[in-house]
C-alpha cells in the first residue's frame, strides 16, 4: 500500500506540473482526488473529509500515470462536516474578540474514505503542492500547519505516523481508536472525538447493569474495530459476561461472507448484539440482517452509526426498532442550519465549491449539465431550494460529529489566540521567546493546542488531557418508532466518565423501548438460567463460563445467593435445611419426657412401680396368711422393693443427660437389679436345699435361716455396690454428644457415655452371673411339689430376663439416636415386668381371688 500511495502522490505532482505547463484550469492534483475547497487566509487550516466513500481502483501495473481518476458515491453527511468547518472559520473571522487582527483560511479536501487517498492529499497539503482554481489560472495553496481529520482511525494512524516527521499536529473529529492515545507514538495527535476505551467501558458496564451475560460481538475489519474489541474484552473479563461469537464485517462487503456472519448471528441464542463498526459497515450489515428477517435481537450500537440516517430507514425498523446505543453529546449550533441551506451551485465565488453540483444532483435527482460529467438525469430548473432537515446533509437535529468538527476549528483558533497573547510574563516560551504567528511553525502550534482550555459558544468546556483526548460523556440513544413509521432518536440517559470509578449511568428505564419485540420488557440474554439458591453452578466442558449446569449443594452445605459458584459448608453444630439455603442449628436429640415415646415409657415405668407397690401392700396386708408366711415374707418384701427400684430407675434414663443423671441411671440400674436377682437367688437356694435334703439326721436348713439369707443377699448386693462405687470414682459415666444420620440430616444425640467400659461390663456381668446361678438352681428345683415351691415361676422369669437382655444387644446397637436409650429402658421395664408377673401374679391371684386356697391344709395337701 505504501508503494502505491507514493506512486499516486508522484503521479499527482506530475499532473500538477503538466497542468500548470499547459495553462489549463486545474483542480486538486496530488492524487486521485475528487476535489477540494480553498479559502485564503493569514493561517490556512487543512481539513480531510470523506465526501466520497469509494476511491478509484489503484493502477497496479504502474505502466502509466492516472490523473483523471475520480471518487464516487457522494456522502452527504461528510459534506456537512466539511461545510461545518467552513462555517466555523467564517464565524471566527467575524468574531471581533477571537483573532481580531488575523484571518483564518481553509483548505478542505476529499479523502474518498481510503488510506492511500488520505495520505497523498495530506502530503500535498503540508508540502504546499495542493493546488486550486482561482479565476483563470492555477495557484498553489500555502502549506497548512495543522490538519483537521481524519474521520477514520486507521487512516489517522497512518497520517499521525507520517506527519509526525514534520511535527504537523492533527485534530481528529471522528477517529476514536484507543491506540491513538499513545502519546509516545503519536505526540502531535489530538481529537475532539472520545476514545473507544470509554465507549467500550460504558458498554461493558451497561451489559452488567442490564444482566446481559451472553452477547454477540460484531466489529469492523480495521484498527478501530480490533482495538475497540480488545478493550471491551478486557473490560468484560471477570464480570460474568461471556461472548457467544465475534464476527468481523468484511472489507468490500462480500455477500457470501456477510451472509455467513449474519446466519451466525441468527442461529445464536445470544439476544444482544454489541457492535463496533463504522456507518458504512452498519448499512451493509443491516441490509443482510433485514434480508434474513432477524427480528429477535437487541442491538447495542456504537456512536458511529447509532444516529446514522441511512441505517434507520423504514425497511430496517422491524429488525432494529429498540436499538440502544451511545452517541456523542448532541449540540445545537446556532446559524449552521441556514448556512448549510443557503447555497446554490450557480453561486459565483473566487473559488467555487466543486462538491455543490454533486450535492444538488443527490438532493434533487437532476443534472446541472456540467461539462465532463455524465448526463443521465433530467436538467435542473435552477429554482430548487434546500430545506433544513429534509436530507442527511441539512439534518441539524443530531449534530454530533459536526459539533466535533466545530470544536476542532475553535481549538485551533484558541491555540493561535494564546500564541498571540504570549509574553515573557505569560504563556510558554518557545526557545526562550514567543512564537511568530506570521511565520507559524507546526511544532509551536502543537504545543499550544495541547494547552487550550476554553468554553465554547454552546457552554461546553474543552481541553485535552495528557493523551490528547477531550472530556468524555455520551448520550444514550434509543430508537423509537413514530406513528408515521419513522425512527426517532430518543435520548433516554447519559454516561459520564469519572476517574477511578469507571463512569456513571443515568438511564430512565421507563422511556426505553427494547428491541427483539420485547416492548417495555428488558430482553433476557443468558446462556444458562441462573442457578437458584441451594445450588451451585458447574461450567459446561468446552463452553464459556456463562454456560453452566446447576447442581444441588451436598448435605451440610448451602448457597444463599443466586448463581453461586461454590457451596458453603455449615459451621460446626449447624446443618443445611432441606432446600440447602440456610444453616440451621443441628437438632439436639435425646429421650425427652415430652416425646410420645418418652411419655409411654414413663407411664409404663410409673405403672410398674405402682403395680409393685400394690403387690407390696397386698402382701403386707396378708402377711400372716399361710401363703405369704410359706414364701418367706421378708425376702418377698425385699424383692418387691428391689423391683420397684428397677421400675423407677427407668425414669432416670428419660430426660436430658446431665452428670448426676448419668451416674444415677447406671448405678441405680446395677444395684436395683443386683438386689432383685440376689433375692431371687436366695429364695431359690432355700427352696432347693429344703427339698433336696434327703439324708437322715441331715439338717442343712440351719445354715440357710433368715439371718443367713439376709447376709447372703447383703453380700451379693454389696459386691455390686462396690463395683459401682469404684466405677464412679475411677471413671464415672458422663454426658456426651454423638452425631447420628437420619433422613433430615445429622442430629446431635445427647447420651451418657459409660466412662469405664470395664466398670460397665463388670456391672452387667455380675447381674448376668447372679441371673445364671438363679436360673440353674430354679431349673433344678422345677419338679418339686407344686404347692410348696415357686421354682418353676422363677425359671420362667429368668428365661424371660435372659430373652429380653439377649435381644437387647442387637436392638441397642442398631437403634439410632434416642431410640437406643428407649431400647435400654424397654429392656429394663420388660425384664422387671417379667419378674413381677411371673413370681407374684400367681400368689396375688390366690390371695385376692382364691382365698380358700390360702390355708395350711391346702398348702400341705401334697
Amino acid at each position: 500500500m505504501c508503494v502505491g500511495t507514493w506512486l499516486w502522490f508522484l503521479s499527482g505532482l506530475h499532473g500538477l506540473v503538466r497542468s500548470m505547463d499547459e495553462g489549463r484550469p486545474c483542480k486538486l492534483m496530488a492524487g486521485p482526488i475528487s476535489g477540494s475547497v480553498y479559502q485564503r487566509g493569514d493561517i490556512v487550516i487543512g481539513g480531510l473529509f470523506p465526501v466520497h466513500v469509494k476511491a478509484p481502483e489503484p493502477e497496479t501495473e504502474f505502466q502509466d500515470i492516472r490523473v483523471n481518476a475520480t471518487c464516487s458515491v457522494f456522502y452527504q453527511r461528510a459534506y456537512r462536516w466539511l461545510r461545518t468547518m467552513i462555517f466555523a472559520v467564517e464565524e471566527i473571522n467575524s468574531n471581533p474578540h477571537l483573532l481580531p487582527n488575523l484571518t483564518l483560511g481553509y483548505l478542505a479536501a476529499d479523502t474518498c474514505l481510503a488510506e492511500s487517498t488520505t495520505l497523498s492529499t495530506s502530503m500535498a497539503m503540508v508540502t504546499g503542492l495542493q493546488v486550486s482554481r482561482a479565476g483563470d489560472g492555477c495557484k498553489s495553496a500555502p502549506a497548512v500547519p495543522v490538519i483537521i481529520g481524519d474521520a477514520r482511525s486507521s487512516s489517522s494512524m497512518i497520517l499521525a505516523d507520517t506527519l509526525g516527521v514534520f511535527d504537523i499536529p492533527m485534530v481528529s473529529y471522528m477517529a476514536s481508536c484507543v491506540c491513538l492515545s499513545n502519546r509516545l507514538k503519536y505526540p502531535r495527535f489530538f481529537r475532539t472525538m472520545i476514545s473507544d476505551a470509554l465507549e467500550a467501558q460504558a458498554m461493558a458496564q451497561l451489559l452488567q447493569l442490564l444482566g446481559w451475560t451472553w452477547v454477540g460481538l460484531v466489529s469492523a475489519d480495521d484498527d478501530f474495530g480490533r482495538f475497540a474489541m480488545q478493550i471491551l474484552m478486557e473490560q468484560l473479563r471477570g464480570t460474568g459476561v461471556c461472548v457467544a461469537y465475534h464476527q468481523v464485517v468484511p472489507k468490500g462487503y462480500a455477500m457470501d461472507k456477510l451472509k455467513s456472519m449474519v446466519e451466525t448471528i441468527k442461529r445464536s441464542s445470544a439476544k444482544v448484539v454489541v457492535t463496533f463498526i463504522i456507518a458504512q459497515d452498519a448499512k451493509a450489515l443491516m441490509e443482510e440482517v433485514v434480508r434474513q428477517n432477524i427480528t429477535d435481537k437487541q442491538w447495542l450500537a456504537n456512536d458511529a452509526w447509532v444516529t446514522f440516517a441511512a441505517v434507520s430507514v423504514p425497511q430496517n425498523i422491524p429488525s432494529l426498532a429498540g436499538t440502544l446505543g451511545f452517541a456523542l453529546r448532541k449540540a445545537d449550533i446556532p446559524g449552521l442550519g441556514s448556512f448549510l441551506t443557503h447555497i446554490h451551485p450557480t453561486t459565483l465565488s473566487p473559488d467555487p465549491d466543486p462538491f455543490k453540483p454533486e450535492l444538488w444532483e443527490a438532493l434533487f435527482g437532476c443534472s446541472l449539465n456540467i461539462t465532463g460529467r455524465q448526463q443521465t438525469l433530467k436538467p435542473c430548473l435552477g429554482s430548487e431550494e434546500i430545506a433544513v432537515g429534509e436530507s442527511m446533509y441539512a439534518d441539524v437535529a443530531q449534530l454530533r460529529a459536526s459539533y466535533n468538527v466545530y470544536k476542532a476549528v475553535y481549538a485551533i483558533a484558541h491555540a493561535i489566540q494564546d500564541m498571540l497573547a504570549c509574553s515573557p510574563e505569560r504563556g510558554p516560551l518557545i526557545n526562550g521567546q514567543c512564537p511568530d504567528v506570521r511565520k507559524l511553525h507546526p511544532s509551536e502550534l502543537s504545543q499550544y493546542i495541547g494547552r487550550v482550555n476554553f468554553t465554547t459558544l454552546l457552554g461546553e468546556q474543552l481541553y485535552f488531557d495528557e493523551n490528547g483526548d477531550p472530556p468524555a460523556s455520551y448520550d444514550i440513544i434509543n430508537w423509537h418508532v413514530t406513528p408515521q413509521g419513522k425512527v426517532e432518536f430518543v435520548n433516554v440517559g447519559h454516561f459520564v466518565s469519572s476517574q477511578g470509578s469507571g463512569g456513571q449511568f443515568h438511564i430512565d428505564m421507563n422511556r426505553v423501548l427494547w428491541g427483539g419485540g420485547q416492548g417495555d420488557r428488558v430482553p433476557v440474554s443468558i446462556c444458562s438460567t441462573p442457578c437458584p439458591a441451594g445450588t451451585r453452578k458447574a461450567v459446561q466442558k468446552g463452553r464459556p463460563e456463562c454456560c453452566f449446569d446447576c447442581f444441588q449443594c451436598p448435605e451440610g452445605e448451602i448457597s444463599n445467593d443466586t448463581g453461586s459458584i461454590d457451596c458453603i459448608r455449615c459451621p460446626e453444630r449447624f446443618w443445611s435445611n432441606s432446600d440447602h439455603t440456610v444453616c440451621l442449628p443441628q437438632q439436639v436429640d435425646f429421650l425427652s419426657h415430652n416425646d410420645i415415646m418418652g411419655i409411654i415409657l414413663s407411664i409404663m415405668s410409673v405403672a410398674g412401680a405402682t403395680l409393685t407397690a400394690a403387690t407390696f401392700t397386698t402382701f403386707f396386708y396378708y402377711r400372716n396368711t399361710p401363703l405369704v408366711r410359706a414364701n418367706n415374707s421378708e425376702v418377698s418384701f425385699m424383692l418387691l422393693l428391689s423391683l420397684k427400684l428397677c421400675f423407677l430407675c427407668a425414669l432416670a434414663f428419660i430426660g436430658r443427660p446431665v452428670a448426676w443423671s448419668c451416674a444415677l441411671r447406671h448405678t441405680l440400674f446395677g444395684i436395683s437389679f443386683g438386689l432383685c436377682i440376689s433375692c431371687l437367688l436366695s429364695r431359690t437356694v432355700v427352696v432347693l436345699v429344703a427339698f433336696r435334703s434327703t439324708l437322715p439326721g441331715e439338717n442343712l436348713m440351719r445354715y440357710f435361716g433368715l439371718v443367713q439369707q439376709r447376709l447372703g443377699i447383703s453380700i451379693c448386693t454389696l459386691v455390686q455396690v462396690l463395683i459401682c462405687v469404684l466405677w464412679l470414682i475411677l471413671a464415672p459415666p458422663q454426658p456426651a454428644e454423638r452425631g447420628v444420620w437420619e433422613n433430615q440430616g445429622p442430629k446431635i444425640v445427647l447420651e451418657c457415655d459409660v466412662g469405664s467400659v470395664v466398670g460397665f461390663a463388670l456391672v452387667l456381668g455380675y447381674i448376668g452371673l447372679l441371673a445364671s446361678l438363679c436360673l440353674v438352681f430354679a431349673f433344678l428345683a422345677r419338679k418339686l411339689p407344686d404347692n410348696f415351691n415357686e421354682a418353676k415361676f422363677i425359671t420362667f422369669s429368668m428365661l424371660i430376663f435372659f430373652a429380653v437382655w439377649v435381644a437387647f444387644v442387637p436392638a441397642y446397637i442398631s437403634s439410632p439416636g434416642k431410640y437406643s436409650v428407649a431400647v435400654e429402658v424397654f429392656a429394663i421395664l420388660a425384664s422387671s415386668y417379667g419378674l413381677l408377673l411371673c413370681i407374684f401374679a400367681p400368689k396375688c391371684f390366690i390371695l385376692l381371688l382364691r382365698p380358700e386356697r390360702n390355708t395350711k391344709k391346702h398348702l400341705m395337701a401334697r
